[in-house]
């Protein structure tokens, strides 16, 4: 502890830490996480097949066509130039980041962009094609045994190495730019402007920081759309029951089956006054939507996608019931075949005691009928 020394009478003090070698390679660094925006920033917006006579349509917002193919590659990107302008990230000094897999995937990528070692602290279950693509992208992988400890350990190997924890958890809702500049949230209703409904009735997001959901919520807003916002929450999770109650300490003893999504604790980023809604989705509901999804359009995605679909269709169905017509949009998070060992896999879900039928059964009635099963 140091004691601050008065200043002498009529001396001005003056300490530069200039560093012109530092400040050569952040400019370089941070050219480098921009110019990927330039070529990756926007993605693609699907359509589900619906019924005509409905008047309703629903789109996924495909997030897996991002290099490092999911969502978290906007979230990388926005904190790593966060920390590159914030003068927390170093040249030659390790990224540290506590995850579930996909967020270190794509911090991995751009650690390697900008040259900097990178570790990912996640549980010991998490998928082995994402451990391969985060060591794919020159990454480290920590494991830690209970999901809980992710943000200790995370702080600790930061200390013990001198790097820069990221703490997504933390800072993702601040770290992007929730007015625009090209965020999912803006690209949307850009890429809606042609359709027939280009102000969404609903947009419903997933939340593993919680900072997707601030921003499109946040966006929404600042622009003055009626477009509501709704949050699927997977089961493991106390997003859900900490808005519900309006509880910030809940917590959860167990971690989410639905990589990516789901957490243990309220995480500082979600931002529970901004939504509209949530729901509370059973996981084998989850895996019986995206099983849904590729008959529907040929593609798997991963189980999160499956949390905010199931919700998706809810709301279609309510919709439906109205006689209301507009558009829904939620979120294509990542692809299937990360999880063809997990949601992909008979034989896992048997392991986890999930029986996907009774889902997949009123997803394929909503479809047929437009009625919601009771």
């Amino acid at each position: 502890m140091s004691t601050v020394q008065q200043t002498p009478s009529g001396v001005t003090l003056d300490v530069d830490h200039t560093d012109a070698a530092y400040r050569v390679w952040l400019k370089e660094a941070v050219r480098k996480v921009q110019a990927d925006a330039n070529r990756s920033a926007d993605t693609h917006l699907l359509r589900f097949p619906l019924p005509e006579q409905w008047g309703i349509d629903l789109y996924l917002k495909d997030e897996s066509t991002h290099p490092t193919g999911s969502l978290k590659h906007r979230l990388a990107r926005s904190l790593f130039l966060y920390g590159l302008c914030n003068g927390w990230i170093r040249p030659g000094r390790p990224v540290i980041e506590a995850s579930s897999g996909s967020t270190a995937v794509s911090e991995a990528y751009f650690a390697k962009l900008i040259g900097v070692p990178f570790i990912a602290v996640m549980p010991r279950t998490t998928s082995a094609e994402k451990c391969r693509l985060i060591e794919f992208h020159g990454g480290q992988c920590h494991f830690v045994d209970d999901s809980r400890k992710l943000y200790e350990e995370s702080a600790r190997l930061a200390v013990e190495t001198g790097g820069h924890y990221m703490d997504q958890f933390t800072y993702a809702e601040r770290a992007t730019d929730w007015r625009g500049n090209n965020n999912i949230a803006e690209s949307i209703f850009r890429q809606l402007q042609l359709e027939r409904f280009p102000e969404p009735a609903w947009i419903v997001a997933t939340a593993g920081t919680g900072g997707t959901s601030a921003t499109l919520a946040r966006y929404v807003h600042y622009m003055q759309y009626d477009t509501r916002i709704c949050v699927a929450d997977p089961e493991n999770s106390c997003f859900f029951e900490g808005w519900t109650n309006g509880d910030p300490d809940v917590t959860c003893d167990c971690g989410s089956r639905i990589e990516g999504i789901g957490r243990p604790r309220m995480e500082p980023s979600f931002v529970p006054g901004a939504i509209d809604r949530m729901m509370k989705v059973p996981d084998a509901a989850s895996v019986a939507a995206v099983r849904a999804l590729e008959q529907a359009i040929g593609r798997k995605a991963g189980g999160s996608t499956g949390t905010g679909l199931w919700s998706a269709l809810k709301i279609v169905a309510e919709m439906v019931a109205e006689g209301r017509r507009g558009s829904v949009v939620t979120l294509l998070c990542d692809p299937g075949d990360r999880y063809l060992d997990k949601y992909y896999s008979d034989t896992w879900l048997t392991e986890q005691g999930l029986d996907i039928a009774p889902y997949a059964t009123a997803i394929e009635q909503l479809l047929q009928t437009g009625v919601w099963p009771e």
